[in-house]
């Protein structure tokens, strides 16, 4: 049976993959609070804060080397395969959580997930450049990011409420359980690439693959420059990816990982209270998602070219991050000139409230930009390296994000976040660089003479 627009029930669900990738990861941080006044009763706060920086920090430094190990398997076994091998593991990795009795057998369980984790970013990239035609890809790159977007505002009230109902091990149990039950529409669906699927449309699979090559492109580059990793390393494009995912990444990190850290230092909430308040900066990213996609789309629909989109839209999303996190820096300052400015519809808000609205902000101007970053390896190399490519990215954004994540807890001592915004605020402008100075023109690349 032939389905219509089989390529956005692709691209569905491997958005539905990052929502359960972010419940699963989520869960660990939304509980933190609980589990380290059972398990380190004897602990300051910044002593809880070092234990839970090093057991996210084995979670990352694995996802790394996970981004470029699985950047090679989608590469080999393709996207079918690949995400069920990810999608698999980390899901039997969530349920083991339970099973946790201290800091180092959390350590390795996170290990775990985050090796197998790591497989949905550059599975995502490499299952958008086989089912999307250029000028979709934003848009569904877009679509993919939102289901990370929409993970962080499912997960942190859901773990919270199912906090009333069920002890941490068994919340990691069935959260666990989400993502094995994901297995079965996806194998069900996804038989094949555009090109063999049985129940593909003509007109759908003429569509995508013809739209994979644009007006900017030859034939004979597409089909003929495949290079190897080696290679790969040689062109400058390749390292302004990979430097702009390394500056751009620990932005997103920041607040996925310490968020629930964050709101419970500063102004002392519980799991419950952080369950009202911790999913609202995802909301920004949901629509900064949605927004990034659908503008690169326009302005292609309109005219502009692939170099000129990619670059704009990225451009307009940092410059939406680097004021922000000085806003940040100071909610309660944010929240007075607030209540002052709307003080004639009786508007009252208050700092927390304050700060998870500029975090939304932040959090919707780095998925603008993130959309399109993530595009330009399927806009500058053939599919058989995209995956290869992104993974690399991914590698180094998520090293980036490890070191990040390790310092936390020394910039942020006494529970002053100001040092980590500030940081956060320049590594928006080392993105910038990376696009504007490495990456010369968005375009599909030559051999090397």
């Amino acid at each position: 049976m032939k389905l219509k627009g089989l390529r956005w029930w692709v691209i569905g669900l491997i958005a539905l993959a990052a929502v359960i990738n972010y419940i699963d990861r989520q869960a660990l941080g939304v509980l933190w609070p609980d589990i380290a006044e059972s398990m380190f009763p004897d602990m300051d706060a910044d002593g809880r804060k070092e234990v839970y920086a090093w057991i996210t920090g084995s979670f990352i430094f694995f996802y790394a080397g996970g981004q470029a190990l699985f950047g090679k398997i989608f590469d080999w076994v393709g996207t079918r395969i690949g995400f069920a091998i990810s999608i698999g593991v980390w899901s039997v990795a969530t349920a083991l959580h339970a099973f946790a009795g201290g800091a180092w057998t959390f350590a390795i369980f996170r290990s775990i997930l985050g090796l197998a984790e790591a497989g949905n970013w550059p599975g995502a990239a490499k299952g958008n450049a086989e089912w999307f035609p250029a000028k979709e890809r934003a848009f569904a790159q877009g679509l993919f990011n939102s289901g990370a977007a929409i993970g962080g505002i499912v997960a942190i009230p859901m773990i919270a409420f199912m906090t009333i109902y069920f002890s941490w091990q068994m919340i990691f149990v069935i959260v666990g359980l989400i993502g094995l039950l994901w297995l079965l529409p996806w194998l069900l669906i996804v038989k094949a690439p555009p090109e063999y699927h049985p129940n593909i449309t003509e007109d759908e699979k003429k569509y995508i693959l013809s739209g994979q090559i644009t007006k900017e492109d030859s034939v004979e580059n597409v089909s003929e420059y495949i290079p190897t990793t080696t290679q790969l390393f040689k062109h400058r494009e390749s390292w302004g990816v990979i430097l702009a995912s390394a500056a751009i990444d620990p932005i997103w990190w920041l607040f996925v990982a310490w968020i629930p850290i964050y709101l419970n230092g500063v102004y002392g909430m519980d799991v419950k209270t952080i369950g009202i308040y911790g999913w609202v900066p995802y909301v920004g990213a949901m629509f900064g998602a949605w927004f990034g996609g659908l503008l690169a789309q326009n302005r292609i629909k309109v005219g502009w070219n692939i170099n000129k989109t990619r670059k704009r839209v990225i451009t307009l999303g940092c410059l939406i991050m680097f004021p922000s996190f000085f806003l940040l820096i100071d909610p309660a300052a944010f929240a007075s000139v607030f209540n002052s400015v709307f003080s004639f519809l009786g508007a009252n808000m208050n700092s927390p409230t304050a700060a998870v609205i500029i975090m939304a902000i932040i959090l919707f101007g780095f998925q603008t930009s993130i959309g399109n970053v993530q595009t330009l390896p399927s806009d500058m190399f053939s599919k058989k390296t995209v995956g290869t490519l992104s993974g690399f990215a991914g590698m180094a954004a998520k090293l980036a994000v490890f070191g990040f994540t390790i310092l936390v807890p020394w910039l942020t001592r006494g529970e002053n976040y100001a040092p980590a915004f500030y940081v956060g605020a320049g590594l928006t402008a080392a993105a910038l660089f990376a696009v504007w100075v490495l990456i010369p023109k968005v375009e599909k690349v030559k051999a090397i003479k």
